[in-house]
């Protein structure tokens, strides 16, 4: 019974891509930018061979070890975007070769009349926003009208705020499911977002009760090449909604890192044969949007520390592997935005012998691995790293 525990830690880049100029992200580095915190702190990290990837600078904070533990590389992205659905796809083994549709002028008219006629509601705001300075600015608004605040960012999403005593949750996930709906074709966003929120005039804040419907991926990917040969795929955290329910046995949410470690750590206590697929979000959401240093490096120290303990659960046919799905920069003033970077690989088991790979061409290298190692075929991109 072999069993593969694939950990993202969302947006924890390793350094700006060779054509990370294109993106307006030249010079990022989420691990450079969070090792300048005094609470950067992976021991553990280390010791599996983190800071040995071709690339890792954190400004000689941090030494490679002599002896890695793990089998290491760095991944390239070879699709074209820095969000989430193209980094986890990619992961999953599709390359996409055409980023998903952004909206910097709002959403068009052709998306939001539909829209309006269906929800039987109005439309605020419909611009780029901050998620947390959008209810500050249009909240009062919404709780009065009753209208929805629309709005995006610079990934491809469009998110939808209402206030819980105005809009329960239930009915913004059918508003979000007629977006989803609607948004088609040359307007496929890659997620509709639902972003309830409470609170009073001055002292509105999101609720943890947020919720992705995402665009379905266009091909088979590794999650749909598991389950088809009679194995397991359970997914934790956001992973359910990145896929759109596809490809999974079993799943299961979280309401942040420290939730998907202990979840994680359950599995590891149960029995199955297949891939355990974890998002843990709180890098991205929490820090790497609103550019806190310290709460990133803090979240990663956290991870480290618990680390020990998901290695010490691991059965003698395990694989673990450790990733990212595109890079938040917290140390990037020129926007707030996902970053074009490199991304960690770490793989670590008693069946897998520790080896530098130096740089890889797509992230697809870990699907391909993950099937490979659980002796799946599937028709997805990528070539295996063992």
């Amino acid at each position: 019974m072999k069993r593969v525990f694939l950990i993202v830690l969302d947006s924890f880049g390793i350094g700006e891509m060779p054509d990370a100029a294109a993106y307006g992200d030249q010079g990022t580095s989420t691990i450079r930018s969070c090792a300048t915190s005094p609470y950067f702190h992976m021991p553990n990290m280390q010791k599996l061979g983190l800071f040995n990837i071709e690339g890792v600078d954190v400004g000689g904070k941090v030494l490679p070890v002599t002896a890695p533990l793990a089998r290491i590389a760095r991944m390239r992205e070879a699709s074209r975007g820095k969000d989430t659905t193209i980094g986890h796809w990619e992961i999953s083994g599709i390359i996409s070769p055409k980023p998903l549709p952004t909206y910097p002028n709002g959403f068009p008219e052709e998306v939001l009349k539909p829209f309006r006629e269906q929800t039987g509601r109005g439309v605020l705001c419909n611009k780029p926003y901050s998620g947390t300075e959008v209810i500050k600015a249009y909240g009062d608004e919404h709780v009065r009208t009753g209208d929805l605040i629309v709005y995006t960012s610079a990934d491809s999403v469009f998110q939808i705020a209402a206030h819980e005593d105005v809009v329960p949750p239930e009915q913004l996930y059918e508003y979000c499911r007629i977006a989803r709906k609607i948004l088609q074709g040359e307007h496929s966003v890659g997620r509709v977002i639902a972003r309830p929120f409470i609170g009073t005039s001055g002292q509105y804040t999101r609720t943890p009760r947020r919720h992705d419907f995402s665009l379905e991926p266009p091909k088979q990917t590794m999650l749909d090449a598991i389950t088809e040969a009679g194995q397991d795929v359970i997914a934790v955290g956001k992973i359910h909604d990145i896929f759109a329910g596809r490809g999974m046995t079993e799943f299961t949410y979280t309401s942040g890192n420290a939730e998907g470690i202990e979840k994680t750590l359950s599995y590891l206590q149960k029995d199955f044969n297949g891939l355990c697929f974890i998002n843990l979000v709180d890098y991205d959401m929490l820090y790497g949007h609103r550019n806190d240093i310290d709460g990133y490096a803090k979240a990663l120290a956290y991870f480290d520390e618990k680390l020990p303990r998901i290695m010490a659960a691991m059965r003698d046919e395990d694989m673990l592997i450790i990733t990212a799905d595109h890079g938040c920069d917290p140390g990037y003033t020129v926007s707030t935005d996902h970053s074009r970077e490199h991304t960690p690989c770490i793989m670590y088991g008693k069946q897998i012998k520790p080896e530098n790979l130096g740089t890889r061409e797509t992230f697809a290298d870990i699907g391909a691995t993950v099937l490979d190692y659980l002796g799946v075929t599937g028709d997805i991109a990528g070539k295996s790293m063992l």
